[in-house]
């Protein structure tokens, strides 16, 4: 007998197509269901070799041993004649037809999915010239020591980055993966890179073990892997051999030819480094605590290294969040800033994140000057920089403090498909769009960049103010505790949040607040602020006057409405009491030139305090004066961008100066009146004023007021009934 045919008789054939096909199938399932159960990379490659490597022996085992009604016998035991043995190998045989339909089936069904995933997911070729750096895992038995290997893994990006045609996933949206349960090929997809480098860093004293591998995402195969013992001192030199190893496991066929020479952080002292990793996690909440310590740490590090460029640009940048968050006033931080970046850009001419902090600054200090039209020429050098340099975000972000308007939403989104999971450029989105009114658009953008960054006092703070613009008080409020809860150490939180207690006349819930402020920074503009609105909510306007006065005298910066609600509120108590001469005699007194409006370059909070002199002008000078005045006051604010027309009780009053009482009526009902309450509480205020004697006339805007009235006190009560039952609960 030829041995195909003994073969044949002793059912190896059956064996081997039914193995073959049984172990198809469920490779395709375990596979892929495997990955969606969390289970590791290697399972599903485990199992593959298994059913590979089970192949030989399962036909040996045939040859030798027979499967029948009776059990498994040896061959030589084994009745061929019986018809049972017949029955069984026809079993083996549906067995086998079974398989291949369900394969079939399953592997129809499985594509189609894929398909469809395919078409609804990923909507472009991911490169195979991409990667993504996951942070490498802190092993070390201090947990403090993460952000050690959160700066390793910060250093490989910021080096890989450097190699042309090599698209690197952001930082930001690689770390967004920490501790989350994904497979590697998830990950991929939703960064859209088709490598993944991730590792591992285990420090013991001066002692470090780094383990890192790059990882094809499509199948899982380890492309290169390493494991690197060596002494921290020469921890620099580990990143630039893993960079450059990266770099070689990538491949001349992937990505060409290049002898670029890539970069590391510039330092090579570990100490200075050390202080430098942490300052970047301090402040990456943007709030004060964080901010503050931020500096000191990297003033230590420049004091180790004063050569550390990467560690000046750092603090230039700290510096400016510290301006915004009023940290520091603009006449600290912009001479700081444009020292700090001159010194960076002497040794690093070209680097793009140092010139666009030094362009913005330099418009900014313009502004602070009166000089407005330099931050449009800004604007278009930025533009420049972000062109050629895509992949920073800093001047992302300044570009869309130069714009304040509706182009910001293309940058950002821009910024967004590089790094979709950065909450910093999903926070900017949402307050873009804030400043757009597009107030749904910006609570989903604020709410995402929370979801990924809980810890952003700002951002609850930004959504505090969507609230009020729904009329919603206390979500106003429920949000502005959230924001103080955050950043305690940040003064003018709980400043904002009393400021509108005290419109709301809630002076005791206000004095909680306030003197949480003074606790803080007793000096600060936001204490005088709170000064004065606290002796208007008593109805104290002599206490009030004095408050004001000090703040004019103490020549205090304008912040959050500071010194310009002082002039605001004398100048309005003068129209009242009939005592303008005297009043704007005096304020020229202690700030000349304040309401010169022949001067072309002005301080900023001069500029904004002429805005409320008009109100004076109205009835202490001719008419014809005054709508001089006015016209010279509109044109220079429009010259710098400012459109009076988009405040709308702005809009009604240069009506109602110009006689235009009708015009001034309809802006009243259809943009004034048409709003919450919330966002207007000092609106008794504005209708006092003389030119609105006439339009407060009018029996619908009566009707109005009067409706407002209710509001504002249902507000009140909603809000304190609110502030209770916490209170009552802590």
């Amino acid at each position: 007998m030829s041995l195909v045919a003994e073969l044949r008789r002793r059912n190896v054939f059956r064996v081997a197509a039914a193995y073959l096909v049984v172990g198809w199938l469920l490779t395709e399932v375990l596979t892929t269901i495997l990955p969606t159960l969390g289970a590791p990379e290697w399972a599903s490659r485990a199992i593959i070799l298994i059913f590979a490597f089970g192949f030989v022996p399962a036909v040996v085992f045939s040859w030798f041993y027979e499967l029948t009604p009776d059990g498994i016998k040896r061959e030589e035991d084994v009745d061929r004649e019986d018809s049972g043995m017949r029955r069984t190998a026809r079993k083996l045989d549906y067995v086998t037809v079974v398989a291949v339909v369900v394969l079939i089936v399953f592997v129809g069904l499985f594509s189609a999915r894929q398909t469809g995933d395919d078409a609804t997911g990923t909507p472009f070729a991911i490169s195979e010239a991409s990667v993504a750096v996951l942070p490498f895992v802190n092993m070390s038995n201090d947990p403090d020591n993460e952000y050690f290997s959160d700066g390793l893994t910060e250093t490989l990006l910021h080096m890989l980055a450097q190699v042309p045609d090599l698209k690197v996933a952001a930082r930001t949206s690689s770390f967004a993966f920490r501790g989350q349960n994904l497979n590697v090929q998830e990950i991929a997809t939703t960064l859209g890179v088709a490598h993944i480098l991730e590792g591992s860093v285990q420090r013991s004293g001066d002692d470090v073990r780094i383990t890192a591998q790059l990882i094809r995402a499509s199948d899982g195969f380890h492309v290169w892997s390493q494991t690197y013992d060596r002494k921290l001192d020469n921890i620099f030199e580990i990143q630039d051999e893993i960079a450059i190893t990266v770099r070689g496991a990538l491949t001349e066929s992937l990505l060409g030819p290049d002898d670029t020479q890539v970069a590391g952080i510039g330092t090579t002292d570990p100490d200075a480094y050390d202080l430098y990793l942490q300052a970047r996690k301090a402040r990456a909440t943007y709030s004060f605590g964080g901010l503050q310590a931020a500096e000191d740490l990297l003033k230590g590090a420049l004091l180790i290294d004063p050569d550390f460029l990467d560690a000046k640009t750092e603090l230039a940048t700290s510096y400016i969040l510290q301006m915004e968050t009023g940290l520091m006033s603009p006449e600290q931080a912009l001479p700081e800033i444009l020292a700090i970046t001159e010194q960076v850009l002497i040794e690093r001419p070209q680097d793009p994140v140092a010139r666009a902090t030094q362009i913005f600054t330099n418009a900014a200090t313009a502004i602070m000057d009166g000089d407005f039209e330099q931050m449009a020429t800004a604007a278009q050098q930025l533009e420049a920089i972000v062109a050629a340099h895509p992949r920073e975000l800093q001047p992302r972000i300044l570009l869309i403090r130069a714009y304040q308007d509706e182009r910001s939403i293309p940058v950002l989104e821009a910024a967004l498909e590089d790094d979709p999971l950065n909450p910093q450029i999903h926070y900017e989105l949402g307050t873009a769009n804030i400043r757009l009114k597009r107030w749904d658009e910006a609570r989903a953008a604020l709410e995402r960049s929370l979801e990924i960054e809980p810890k952003q006092p700002n951002a609850y703070t930004y959504l505090a103010g969507i609230d009020l613009n729904h009329g919603d008080g206390v979500g106003y409020v429920s949000n502005f505790l959230k924001a103080v809860e955050v950043d305690p150490r940040d003064h003018e939180l709980p400043g904002i949040l009393a400021v509108f207690l005290y419109q709301l006349g809630l002076v005791e819930q206000g004095d909680d607040l306030r003197n949480h402020v003074l606790a803080l920074a007793p000096t600060s503009e936001v204490a005088y602020q709170l000064e004065l609105l606290r002796a208007q909510a008593l109805e104290d306007t002599e206490a009030a006057t004095a408050s004001a006065r000090r703040a004019i005298v103490d020549d205090i910066e304008e912040r959050r409405f500071s010194y310009v609600g002082a002039v605001a509120f004398l100048l309005r108590n003068a129209v009242l009491t009939g005592t303008v001469d005297e009043e704007l005699g005096w304020l020229e007194e202690q700030a000349p030139g304040i309401f010169d409006v022949e001067a072309e370059i002005v301080p900023l909070k001069y500029l904004m305090a002429r805005g409320f002199a008009v109100n004076a002008w109205y009835v202490s000078l001719p008419r014809e004066e005054v709508l001089q005045r006015l016209d010279r006051l509109l044109a220079r604010v429009a010259a710098i961008g400012f459109e009076p027309k988009r405040d709308p009780f702005a809009e009604a009053s240069i009506h109602a100066m110009r006689g235009e009482i009708a015009a001034a009526v309809d802006v009243a009902l259809e943009r004034i009146f048409s709003q919450p309450v919330a966002v207007n509480l000092a609106w008794r205020d504005h209708f006092a004023m003389p030119q609105f004697a006439e339009v407060v006339k009018d029996p619908r805007i009566q009707a109005e007021m009067q409706r407002w009235d209710e509001e504002q006190a249902q507000l009140a009560r909603n809000v304190k009934a609110y502030l209770a039952d916490i209170q009552a609960t802590t």
